[in-house]
This record gives C-alpha cells, structure tokens and sequence, in this order.
C-alpha cells in the first residue's frame, strides 16, 4: 500500500530520531571512556605511584622501554600496592605465580613477603624474567625466589605428582586464559585451606560484559570465552569464598574453605 506524505514525513523523522540517538549513544559511549581514562589516571598519580618502590618503578620503565605496548601485559600500580597489601595481611610466606614476565608482580610479591619468605614463579619465557631479574636483586629480595622454566599445567601437575600435599598460602594466576580453569582445579590441590588464589585479567578490559562482536581478533575472542566461562564456574563453586576486584584489568580473588 502506497503511503501518504504524512506517513512518509513520520517515517522520516523516525530515521532521524534513530540516526540522531544512535549518535548520542556513541557520544556519550567515548564521554564514559575518557571519564574512566580520567579515573584511572588519578587514582595513579595521587595514590599508586607515589607509594611505588624504587626499583618496580625502574622495572616498568625498563619493560615499556624494551616491550612498547606489550608492557601492558604486566601488572599495574595500584593492583601491585593492593596485591602487596592483601599478602601482608595474610601473613603469608609460601607463595606461588603463575606468569611473570618481566617480573612486576614477582617483586611485588618478594617485597611483601618476611625474610623467610618464598615464591615459585613459573613462566615458558625465561628471556624477560631475566630482564627483570637485575632489579629484583638491585631490590635485594633475589633469594626468596625460585624460578621455574615451564608451561603452567606442567609444573604444577610435576608439583602434585611429587608432594600432593597443600603447600601454598597465596598464589597468583596471570597465565594462558584458556588453561585458567585447569589450572583453578590443581590449585584447589596446592593452595592450604584458607588460602588464596588471585586470577588476573577476569574483567578482559571490559570485553567481558560486551557482545562478541566487539573483539574482530579471534584469539581475543578465545581468551574473552575463557574468562567468561572462569568467572561463571567461579561463582557456582562451593569450594571457595569468592570476591571479583575491578582494580587494573579485574583480579577475582578465591579464598579455599574445604
């Protein structure tokens, strides 16, 4: 049916309303991006750095400088201080991670930790943990580390396989995203009753509460499934007493209770 000039001069103006909310919505879209932009940018500049120790800031500097925006990758300031604060507060002194790369989060850890503290820290690449490894002895905290050149499934299922028995007070999960969930079941084995586990990157920038559409890369997609699919077992776990922090990219925090 052909439509008079005053149906089609609606349909008109509903396309331009359309057209014009669209734009709104992708207005205010960027205006909440550059907010949180802003957000973060203060709580670094006022809390985070100041408080930063001499030799992470000189680790930092030095991984942008070799890595550019691969540097992304590691742990930022204010999660670093907040890690550091929560294995003070536990009083742990056994202690194990899961990626280093260069070793942000490493040292972190070894500073937090008493004199007779101890961190296994696991990585395939031992190139940037070498990187690393002058600023955590400039910081004098060396000793409390021993490294592991191993894909993360292997080392653990080697730990179990030799003491099945819990070990750990603490442990820091920032490996392949796709291993996540394995990996969440042998620490279940390896962490004490009490104990924690730190997943890193559970929020994936956000992606996480997006359509699919929003990551074209499929290996993002892969990983952004993967956490999807971690934080939704997470939460249906009995096992553990479950907290999800939006400090850095999302840090899910698992205390074990059986």
């Amino acid at each position: 049916m052909k439509k008079n000039r005053g149906e089609e001069e609606m349909d008109e103006g509903e396309e331009e309303l359309d057209e014009g909310e669209e734009e709104q919505s992708v207005n205010g879209y960027r205006r909440q991006k550059s907010r949180v932009a802003d957000f973060r940018s203060y709580i670094l500049e006022t809390t985070a750095y100041p408080r930063e120790h001499e030799q992470l800031k000189k680790l930092r500097e030095a991984t942008v400088h070799k890595y550019g925006n691969l540097s992304e990758i590691g742990v930022p300031v204010d999660e670093g201080l907040f890690l550091s604060m929560l294995i003070k507060m536990m009083n742990a002194k056994n202690t194990l991670e899961l990626g280093v790369f260069t070793g942000y989060s490493l040292l972190t850890t070894a500073l937090a930790l008493p004199e007779d503290g101890r961190v296994t820290a696991i990585d395939i690449d031992k190139e940037a943990y070498e990187m690393g490894l002058e600023f955590i002895k400039n910081a004098g905290v060396d000793h409390k580390i021993n490294f592991i050149q191993s894909d993360s499934l292997q080392a653990l299922d080697k730990m179990l396989s030799e003491n099945p028995k819990p070990e750990f007070d603490f442990a820091f999960v920032d490996a392949d995203k796709p291993d996540y969930a394995n990996i969440h079941e042998r620490l279940m084995k390896l962490v004490k009753v009490g104990g924690i586990i730190a997943f890193d990157n559970t929020l994936w920038s956000g992606f996480v509460a997006e359509g699919e559409e929003s990551m074209p890369d499929p290996h993002m997609r892969v990983y952004r499934k993967a956490l999807m699919d971690l934080n939704k077992q997470l939460a249906s776990d009995p096992r553990i007493e479950l907290s999800q922090v939006s400090i850095g990219d999302g840090v899910t925090l698992c205390r074990r209770l059986v």
